[in-house]
């Protein structure tokens, strides 16, 4: 056995164990990290500011351009207003496209490469931004550089950065990539290793001089590698910005799965999961919910922002009517309360191990995207991602269904393929898809870095209750305060990354180069609702009676955005962080 494979085992057993004992409201508790002294002993290193510089044109740059194992497939020039941001038109750069690493797997005999375009401003910077893309990645998204939320206002491009977007190490959307043990590593972790250097040099030669500051960011899936980065590779990056951060993505996948069993035993149509937790039985609980924590913050606006109060004020049991012999919209039958009020607590294996964490209960669950998640996506996305990515040994693609492993598979046994490894996938997923030590920040804390985090309180793939563990965590392990590096701001209503009856619309990055180059860290971020006209986009979500432009505050947890007592109740201005 060699010490990878030890390694892996070693992880399965600390969070098999952890989901066996727990008594808290969550599963996972991480390793203790050696805990640091408080912020006042040591104050941490400033960053200084970057400064820009031009490239007269996209010319002559393809011959210039060369870094080992590396091949550049086309420059282009891109014509100012080529590319737009919420009808704004972003100035002219250069688009460099390559391949690193082409290789035959031994596995699957397909071709495999990390794809990259990387977008160079003619007017730059200094900034370089590392587009940490979702899902399974497998395609090269524009390499825009997002700033947080949903229906941008800006990107990173358009405020001058130079910015690559990658496949992650596989060509497609598909999970059979997962039979090439490499391009499991280099979704994982691997491919944003291997191409932050690159792109750091190639941006050498284009400009003359390397970047000053380096970010990376994303959401969902990129805000795990955004999370993974901070632990794996926090010499690179001088700012981290991890949106609705699925860090710990194997094991949510798995309580996707979880609750899709659950919702198709309560299903009354055996054709539709959904229909075990109808749209009307959703908006129920979401009334219910609103009807006791709602008022919590000081005004009844349809937000639940103080949702540890929640927790203990609302109870579904209680406060959501039960049928009797008929559900109509208007209940939940007891075994409906019994199995929704499970998930809600965190799901479980056949045998009761916890799986993942708990979910707040929040305003949100009505909405199309929250039930995408829960009932399509736990019987397609979730099950590709355990059965062919993660699982060692994987899954037949060939015969491989995703419905079927899903409601006919076993949890336990998923839970353990997905910390297994062996002689060929040599690397577990609980080693190549999480962060290591995920509460152990020093290196990135020590240089000056920043992590910037944020997260949709109804979002219902990835928990904001996870993510608010592993900041408790981080707490914990820094004289119990963490605010001088990292900040972590809770998103009332929002669902997986936007949407949601939620102010859903900020600009995170600015505050994160901010509080890196400047020193100033971030109090709050002003987010706005999508109502009707506005430029990102509106957000169908929305209640009917919110103001189309409503504001709030994001508050850096523990803190919580209170009404003030008076004042325009749709204005951030209104509210205070406390």
């Amino acid at each position: 056995m060699n010490m990878q494979q030890m390694r892996g085992i070693v992880a399965a057993i600390a969070v098999l164990g952890v989901a066996g004992c727990s008594d808290g409201d969550d599963a996972w508790q991480p390793p203790a990290a050696p805990a640091s002294p408080p912020p006042s002993a040591h104050p941490l290193p400033q960053l200084s500011p970057a400064t820009g510089a031009a490239m007269p044109s996209c010319d002559g740059l393809a011959a210039r351009l060369s870094y080992p194992d590396t091949t550049i497939t086309a420059v282009n020039a891109i014509a100012a207003g080529t590319v737009k941001v919420a009808g704004k038109p972003v100035a002219a750069h250069c688009q460099v496209l390559g391949q690193m690493f082409r290789r035959t797997s031994p596995q699957d005999g397909k071709v495999y490469a990390i794809g990259f375009e990387l977008r160079l401003p003619l007017a730059w910077n200094g900034r370089f931004f590392y587009q940490a893309n979702g899902g399974t990645d497998g395609s090269v998204a524009t390499a825009l550089g997002p700033v947080g939320g949903g229906g941008p206002l800006d990107n990173a491009l358009d405020q001058g950065f130079a910015v690559i977007s990658a496949d992650a190490g596989h060509a497609g959307p598909g999970p059979d990539f997962g039979i090439d043990a490499q391009a499991r590593l280099d979704y994982g972790y691997q491919a944003v290793g291997k191409l932050t250097p690159m792109a750091k040099a190639l941006i050498r030669t284009a400009y003359g001089k390397a970047p000053d500051r380096s970010y990376i960011g994303g959401c969902s899936n990129g805000g795990r590698h955004t999370m993974v980065a901070a632990a794996r590779y926090a010499d690179q990056y001088d700012g981290y910005l991890a949106g609705n951060p699925g860090f710990r993505l194997p094991l949510a996948a798995i309580a996707n799965i979880a609750g899709a069993k659950t919702y198709a035993s309560l299903a009354t149509d055996p054709r539709d999961i959904g229909t075990g937790f109808t749209q009307a039985e959703r908006a129920l609980v979401s009334n219910a919910v609103l009807g006791k924590c709602d008022a919590l913050d000081g005004a009844a606006d349809g937000l639940v922002q103080d949702t540890q109060a929640c927790r203990k004020a609302f109870d579904i049991e209680r406060d959501v009517p039960t049928c009797g012999a008929t559900r109509d919209g208007s209940c939940l039958s007891a075994a409906q309360k019994r199995g929704i009020g499970a998930l809600f607590a965190g799901a479980t294996t056949e045998t009761g191990s916890r799986i993942y964490a708990s979910f707040p209960w929040d305003a949100g669950l009505a909405t199309g995207g929250w039930a995408s998640w829960k009932f399509n996506a736990s019987l397609t996305l979730d099950t590709g991602g355990v059965g062919l990515i993660w699982s060692v040994p994987p899954e037949d693609p060939a015969t491989f269904d995703g419905p079927v492993f899903a409601l006919n598979g076993n949890l336990a046994t998923m839970l353990a393929r997905v910390g297994s490894a062996n002689g060929v996938y040599t690397e577990s997923a609980l080693s190549f898809m999480l962060p290591p030590e995920p509460a152990n920040l020093d290196r990135l804390k020590r240089r000056g870095a920043k992590m910037l985090v944020y997260h949709g309180t109804s979002d219902p793939i990835f928990s904001s209750d996870d993510t608010t563990n592993w900041y408790e965590a981080l707490r914990a392990a820094n004289g119990g305060d963490a605010a001088d590096f990292a900040r972590f701001f809770r998103v009332p209503g929002m669902n997986h990354c936007a949407g949601g009856p939620a102010t859903d619309q900020f600009d995170a990055l600015t505050a994160l180069v901010a509080w890196v180059e400047g020193g100033q860290a971030p109090a709050s971020i002003v987010a706005t609702a999508r109502g009707p006209g506005n430029a990102g986009g509106a957000n169908a979500d929305l209640p009917a009676g919110w103001s189309a432009a409503r504001t709030r505050p994001l508050c850096p947890y523990p803190k919580v955005a209170t009404y003030k007592g008076s004042g325009d109740v749709e204005q951030a201005a209104s509210f205070v962080c406390q």
